[in-house]
């Protein structure tokens, strides 16, 4: 037996002239999604998408299109013949299923008339089919501003009947923003800021610095595991692992202490833009958060800024930690993220850190280094990792 889903968009309907762009664009993604469920099929309609799928494999299909960023909303739904004594019998038959399911009590019939050839105007048609519900259900009574069961029926090509809607991500379908490069660490933030970059639209890749053997291989493990999370949502994440260890040794070599953890990350900038570039992405993501931690500062994100030229993406700039910590445990990252595993930023930490960098002095202090060599030299040594559908499938020099 053969069952289909509704599924609704919501921005892409202010898409205008584009809109056909971002509605195939969604089609994939969730043909994507559910690759691994045999015998599905999509119909790509203006205005909806339907997945058909093999009855036993309902629960499957909505897990995995509830996870499809763009997506709204998804309805079980009935297909079925647009004449009215058939739609009265169907609406009557999904009325019986649903009381004997929740006990409801008071109904509401609503239709959406996109065919406006269609013989029966809107109001006739809910008139129609809410009488013979009602003359057929003793128990039931009309609310039609708060019912306990609404029944739609879309009239199209098609009638298309449901009773229920499954809340879903919304956002924009992935990878029709750009591509940007994500900052991956091993703590909570940065997972949750490429979450909401992708949830947006942007495709993404990520960098992951550390500082081997100083940082043990269980710390890039854990990092791993947080970008397979994300292919929950992404499908497929390339992550760029850069050893930042010989970075480090020169500043704290030839710079002030209190200055270390400033420029180590504003090494990390520049090695992230130079990988965006080769990699076409248009802009960095990081998981940066207004006064969170000493580098975090206003001074902080100036001078990191400075060390770019591309727009860098801080989604988490307002947030409190608390809604961060909420979102990482909606996307299952947050138990991997508080993982005891140190990353390179506790490698030469000073006992004292400057909150308040001045430009002037971070420049003077990157002068004392071969800033460039530094930079090719660690982007020659990375890693790649690509991660599918949260298995690694291709490395160098990593087993998992």
């Amino acid at each position: 037996m053969r069952e289909m889903i509704l599924i609704r968009y919501g921005e892409i309907g202010l898409k205008g002239k584009n809109i056909r762009i971002f509605e195939k664009k969604l089609a994939s993604n969730i043909r994507k999604a559910i690759y691994h469920i045999a015998n599905t099929e999509i119909l790509d309609h203006h205005g909806r998408v339907y997945v058909v799928f093999d009855a036993e494999d309902q629960t499957k299909v909505i897990e995995a299109v509830k996870k499809v960023f763009g997506v709204v909303s998804i309805s079980p739904a009935m297909k079925t013949e647009r004449d009215i004594e058939n739609l009265k019998e169907k609406c009557l038959e999904i009325a019986k299923a649903v009381i004997a399911k929740t006990g409801a009590k008071t109904f509401k019939i609503e239709t959406k008339r996109a065919d406006k050839n269609y013989p029966l105007r809107t109001p006739e048609i809910n008139q129609t089919l809410g009488a013979h519900v009602l003359r057929n259900i003793e128990t039931l009574k009309v609310d039609v501003h708060n019912p306990d069961l609404l029944i739609t029926v879309e009239i199209r090509e098609k009638a298309y009947i449901y009773s229920e809607r499954i809340p879903c991500l919304g956002g924009m379908p992935y990878g029709t923003a750009g591509k940007g490069m994500l900052l991956l660490s091993g703590g909570i933030d940065s997972p949750v800021a490429g979450y909401l970059m992708a949830k947006r639209g942007l495709e993404l890749e990520a960098v992951h610095f550390h500082s081997y053997p100083f940082t043990s291989e269980r710390a890039l493990e854990k990092v791993v595991d947080l970008a397979a999370n994300l292919t929950q949502y992404t499908m497929t994440l390339k992550i760029h692992s850069v050893n930042l260890l010989e970075i480090q040794k020169a500043i704290n070599e030839k710079c002030p202490t209190d200055e270390s953890t400033i420029l180590a990350r504003s090494f990390m900038m520049k090695i992230a833009e130079k990988l965006a570039i080769e990699s076409n992405c248009k802009a960095l993501i990081t998981g940066e958060n207004l006064g969170q931690v000493a580098s975090q500062t206003i001074e902080g994100m100036t001078v990191t800024n400075s060390m770019v030229q591309m727009p860098v993406f801080r989604p988490l700039v307002a947030y409190d930690k608390v809604d961060i910590i909420t979102i990482a445990k909606n996307i299952d990252t947050f138990e991997t993220s508080i993982l005891p595993y140190e990353d390179c930023c506790t490698v030469f930490l000073p006992a004292k850190v400057v909150t308040k960098p001045r430009l002037d002095k971070i420049m003077d202090s990157m002068s004392l280094l071969e800033m460039d060599a530094l930079v090719d030299e660690a982007i020659a040594q990375k890693e790649i990792i690509v991660i599918v559908n949260g298995k690694v499938r291709d490395m160098n020099h990593y087993a998992h």
